[in-house]
């Protein structure tokens, strides 16, 4: 697989708290030279990214209710908005993981279902399900979930609160997702390797804070 194969289906990550400005200018360039797909950031840094990226063909994601999924979801839906309002056009939100393992699925499903209605279907929306504190059952009925409520895509994990994406799972959730959505890997994706495996696995993107390394660079 080419480099730019690879780039293409990356979104460059850099969700630190310490982010500053020159931080997203390493970014933001670093995209534009190897051509990811677009640059994910925290809704503080979206504003600036988007002017950054304002005339090339990288992308503006950001992220609701990260890293753990905990906030309600009117405040996920809000993060979501603002972050649209300042340039995003693709949002990764994070389930309510608690819920998950409660049995509270109509709230699970309504959490992304709602979101989904507020960003709206020119907005890419991926659900991070968090597959490394899942259950095998909880991983096939979270996918299920995002299904149903109208996401684009199920997204592995944060690469924060656990494990990253494993071959496996990205497999698993592309045989449950079964081509009604996409499916995102993300978490310890920080070389050329690893990238290979996860895309030949079945990811149709994924996540990584090593946007050169997994190109080889």
């Amino acid at each position: 697989m080419k480099n730019n194969e690879i780039a293409n289906r990356a979104d460059y990550t850099l969700l630190k708290p310490e982010t500053t400005h020159q931080d997203l200018d390493i970014l933001c360039g670093e995209a534009i030279e190897y051509g990811f797909a677009c640059v994910c950031v925290n809704p503080s840094n979206v504003h600036y990214v988007a002017d950054a990226l304002r005339d090339s063909e990288v992308g503006v994601c950001s992220v609701a209710g990260f890293p753990f999924g905990a906030s309600k979801t009117n405040v996920k839906a809000y993060e979501a908005r603002m972050a649209i309002e300042d340039g995003a056009r693709e949002i990764d939100m994070v389930i309510d993981i608690g819920e998950l393992k409660n049995g509270n699925y109509q709230l699970v499903e309504l959490d992304i279902r709602l979101v989904k209605e507020i960003v709206g279907k020119d907005i890419i929306l991926k659900v991070i399900i968090e597959a490394p504190l899942l259950t095998g059952q909880e991983k096939i009925l979270a996918t299920e979930f995002v299904v149903s409520a109208g996401a684009d895509y199920v997204k592995t994990a944060t690469g924060i609160n656990a494990g990253g994406a494993t071959r496996e799972d990205v497999a698993l959730l592309k045989r449950v997702a079964n081509g009604r959505i996409k499916v995102k890997a993300a978490g310890g994706i920080r070389d050329h390797a690893t990238a290979i495996a996860m895309i030949e696995s079945g990811a149709d993107r994924i996540g990584t804070s090593a946007g050169p390394r997994i190109l080889g660079i």
